[in-house]
């Protein structure tokens, strides 16, 4: 029988903000008690995870003083030594508090424009510290709910203008960090600007240091915008700029539902594995989800182990249907080798080009043996092959 034990080789992840969800929403109120982050840190260490990350607020509450942040981070740092659990990431709530009720980098209020960039160079100096390799930042406050309140091209400038002032900072004091850019289309803004890794993308190619920039795309975010996630992860991967990615389940486009990692979608979810897995990515599977209200804490650790092995399952499955001798012909069939040799040959022109005849008919009655392959697929996920 398959082992799906994660070990910290696998660099399994989680926020401080997943497992210490206490439940509370829109329309309920918590249903578990705060959870400590030293006994998160614990925890994961315990379980096999590589890593934790967390929001500013997350680990030190909002307005402590000097004395009790110190304490705070004395003891944390003591639980990430004492069971080998790293920082993988480090990211500030810019959405919270009700300074950030029109967003942080891009509200029409210059002051707290002022104070969201003091809040994250503050917490950029404890990421480096803390030997975190990323720095999350996701606008969820950055967008409008009236076309007539947000100046979108003024909005754009502004939020460059931190991202450069934040990449300089970095710069001057040496730290090796690097920046990842969050998208999501709406939730809890009616928009929110940057919505997708595309519009990410393009927003981190106008930056004065767009080698630093990348991206922290999430499944249940593209999804809910009616996107494919594995093609968008494999459009990062190509321009480089996946630099974090975040793992949870989602049921379509509906309201950000943050279910463990291949509830919801499970074809999806197979196809993100096989992406990753293939790419050679490298860095921290990180699960951002949340535990339902239903379940106690013990039930909150029953999640956390379901990513993982929910990801180790896709994994050996994905493993098993790029190994089989059949999708290998069925692959051929399909012409998928074809598509990597360049459509002109070397030293073949336009006019070599124009001069080839072409069977047109045939062509276009030539099928092209994608159900054969894609019912392959779904056997090696079902367990079938």
């Amino acid at each position: 029988m398959s082992n799906f034990t994660p070990t910290p080789a696998d660099r399994f992840a989680f926020g401080l903000w997943t497992v210490g969800w206490s439940g509370l929403d829109l329309f309920g109120n918590a249903t578990r008690p705060p959870l400590d982050a030293v006994e998160a840190v614990n925890r994961l260490g315990e379980m096999g995870a590589y890593g934790v990350s967390f929001h500013d607020d997350d680990l030190v509450p909002f307005g402590a003083t000097a004395a009790e942040r110190d304490t705070i981070i004395a003891q944390f740092k003591n639980a990430l030594s004492a069971t080998g659990v790293v920082v993988s990431m480090v990211t500030t709530n810019l959405f919270s508090h009700p300074v950030f009720k029109d967003g942080g980098f891009t509200s029409n209020d210059r002051a707290v424009r002022r104070f969201a960039i003091k809040k994250v160079l503050r917490n950029l100096d404890l990421a480096a510290e803390l030997g975190a390799p990323t720095y999350v930042l996701w606008g969820g406050r950055e967008g409008a709910e009236s076309g007539a309140a947000k100046d979108v091209a003024a909005a754009l400038d502004r939020y460059r203008e931190a991202m450069n002032i934040l990449c300089g900072y970095v710069r001057q004091q040496g730290y090796d960090l690097r920046f990842a850019i969050e998208p999501k289309p709406n939730e809890p803004r009616g928009d929110i600007l940057l919505p997708t890794i595309g519009h990410a993308l393009a927003f981190i190619n106008s930056l004065d240091d767009s080698e630093i920039v990348g991206l922290n795309p999430e499944v249940g975010h593209e999804e809910m915008a009616g996107l494919n996630f594995a093609q968008g992860i494999a459009q990062a991967l190509w321009h480089g700029k996946l630099f974090h990615i975040d793992l949870n389940g989602q049921h379509g486009p509906r309201f950000d539902q943050d279910l463990r990692f291949g509830a919801g979608n499970l074809r999806g979810a197979f196809w993100v594995v096989d992406t990753l897995e293939r790419a050679g990515y490298a860095g921290p599977k990180h699960f951002d989800y949340k535990p339902p209200r239903t379940e106690d804490l013990d039930g909150v650790w029953e999640t956390a182990r379901a990513c993982m092995r929910n990801y180790l399952i896709l994994r050996e499955r994905a493993t098993a249907f790029r190994a089989d001798p059949e999708v290998a012909q069925a692959l051929a069939a399909a012409r998928v080798p074809e598509l990597a040799e360049p459509t002109l040959a070397p030293g073949e022109t336009i006019d070599d080009l124009r001069a080839e005849e072409f069977d047109i008919p045939a062509l276009a009655g030539r099928g092209m043996a994608f159900e054969r392959l894609d019912q392959l697929a779904m056997e090696h996920l079902l367990g079938a092959r």
